[in-house]
């Protein structure tokens, strides 16, 4: 099976189903298939092909997901863009990625089809007034495309996570590997027709698989959420209270939100029957609340970073009033086996530590332009602790990676951009605090006499990296610590950001 198979199959069986809605429009089953049909074939015009990259670089809307419907039926891949990109960021990724074309707005495609790029092909889509190919697609047929003979083993999207080298890795990801979870989740949540599926997650981060092709594989409808309601606690809770989700998913941060600034826990009973949240580790006294609060609802916790997408969970059941203890990740699912590994080497037993490790049909094709990941295991750099019953517990990450808001971000890719300012000599990132409160703070050894201001350190960040990667904090020093063996002392960075006496500009 393809993610393409679902939505062509409904649209035949019952076309009138509704698959997707937004805050402004809706399509059937039918609609969708007849929409994704033209915009497949004002690509092939263009000409797409089997194997080629298509960019997305649109807000969410159903035309986004009938675009994404429409590269598949291609045999292509598409790569969703965050629409906030700044666009040097969205040429280097079009350079990167070697697209075929790019389906986007008249005022995004004259800024970003430059130089190399200036021959790059364009489907162009826009409101009213606004310059675009409506008329093009209009003429485009509807019927049934011939079958572009692509496989569950074929490239399906690519999504772009943070890199430590200062460029965004792109994550290759077949048809089976997206299958293989959502297959899984809508199986274990039991996912019908008249399920409603909330879609909190941008298109361009990987949550948001689960709810198009979850909802897809069972003939259920997608609610779409905008990307500027995402953490607007009132209009969130006024989504649920007109929309009546069934199934919500979304980083933890954004139903930490809805209790704390939206009153979500004052609400009367919502018509969910499942709660997913993944990201970031869920604060316990919250979490607690909210299962009090909605009984009957199922509470699920999913792991998985990008390249595997959810490869374990564990269920939220009763919590003890007064216990602290965070909440396992759990133990593996979507088909996939998983582990930990010690610094040694060897097999982490119950109540040990290690690295988790992750096999199976999940796991990523490997990252664009890098070798195939093949059959090997994928290394998470999370540490854990083996518990009993095969579960785990997330202890935290082995390397410098962190999580702000459920976004995956590589603090290297942050400091490559900051010593790129002509007054950077050396620059450091380190984050405090977590969920809500996370920070992202940056220590900088300034070359200039006048050090730049801090609204003037965030400007340079927006030219480069995405909203959720900019820095909150500067702290300007005369040198970076460094520990015995030359290397910069993070730790000693860590300590200073509870000192009062730095300067924070």
């Amino acid at each position: 099976m393809r993610l393409q198979d679902a939505v062509i199959s409904y649209a035949a069986r019952t076309p009138m189903a509704l698959a997707v809605q937004g805050p402004d429009d809706q399509l059937t089953y039918r609609e969708l298939d007849r929409l994704a049909n033209r915009i497949a074939r004002a690509l092939e015009a263009r000409g797409v092909r089997k194997n080629h990259r298509v960019a997305i670089w649109l807000e969410k809307s159903t035309f986004t997901v009938a675009t994404m419907q429409a590269v598949l039926r291609l045999g292509a891949a598409y790569i969703p863009i965050d629409p906030l990109s700044p666009t040097a960021r969205v040429h280097g990724l079009l350079t990167d990625y070697a697209v075929s074309a790019l389906v986007t707005t008249a005022g995004r495609v004259t800024a970003v089809l430059t130089g190399s790029l200036a021959s790059v092909p364009s489907l162009v889509t826009g409101g009213p007034g606004d310059a675009c190919d409506w008329p093009a697609l209009r003429e485009c047929s509807d019927a049934d495309l011939p079958d572009p003979g692509s496989g569950a083993e074929d490239l399906a999207y690519i999504l772009s996570t943070s890199g430590s080298m200062g460029r965004p890795k792109g994550v290759c990801l077949s048809h089976r590997n997206a299958l293989s979870f959502t297959g899984w989740a809508a199986a274990e949540l039991a996912v019908t027709s008249e399920d409603r599926l909330a879609n909190h997650a941008p298109l361009h981060f990987d949550l948001s698989v689960f709810d198009l092709y979850a909802a897809f594989q069972a003939g259920a409808t997608v609610l779409l959420i905008p990307e500027t309601w995402s953490f607007a606690p009132l209009k969130l809770n006024d989504f649920l209270i007109r929309q009546r989700p069934t199934i919500w998913y979304s980083v933890p941060s954004a139903l930490l939100l809805m209790i704390q600034d939206g009153g979500l826990l004052d609400l009367a009973e919502p018509s969910l029957r499942a709660v997913l949240f993944a990201g970031e580790p869920f604060p316990v006294a919250p979490l607690r609340a909210l299962r009090t609060s909605w009984p009957e609802a199922r509470f699920l916790n999913l792991y998985g970073p990008t390249e595997t997408n959810v490869c374990t969970f564990h269920e939220v059941k009763e919590m003890a009033a007064g216990d602290t203890t965070p909440i396992p990740i759990g133990r593996a699912c979507s088909g996939d086996r998983v582990w930990a590994r010690t610094e040694s080497g060897g097999l982490a037993q119950e109540g040990e530590e290690g690295e988790l490790m992750v096999a199976g049909p999940t796991v990523m094709l490997g990252y664009w332009g890098d070798a195939p990941q093949g059959d090997e295991p994928y290394s998470t750099g999370d540490i854990v602790r083996v518990m009993d019953d095969d579960n785990f517990q997330f202890m935290g990450r082995r390397d410098h990676m962190v999580k702000v808001r459920g976004h995956r971000v590589e603090l290297g890719e942050i400091e490559a951009v900051l010593q790129a300012h002509p007054a950077a000599s050396e620059t450091v990132v380190l984050v405090s605090g977590s969920g809500l409160g996370a920070r992202l703070n940056a220590f900088v050894v300034c070359n200039l006499e006048e050090r730049p201001s801090l609204l003037q350190i965030k400007q340079h960040c927006a030219t480069r990296l995405p909203r959720y990667m900019i820095v909150d904090r500067v702290w300007y020093l005369s040198a970076l610590p460094r520990t015995g063996n030359g290397k910069v002392d993070r730790t000693a960075l860590a300590l200073r950001l509870n000192e009062t006496t730095d300067q924070e500009t």
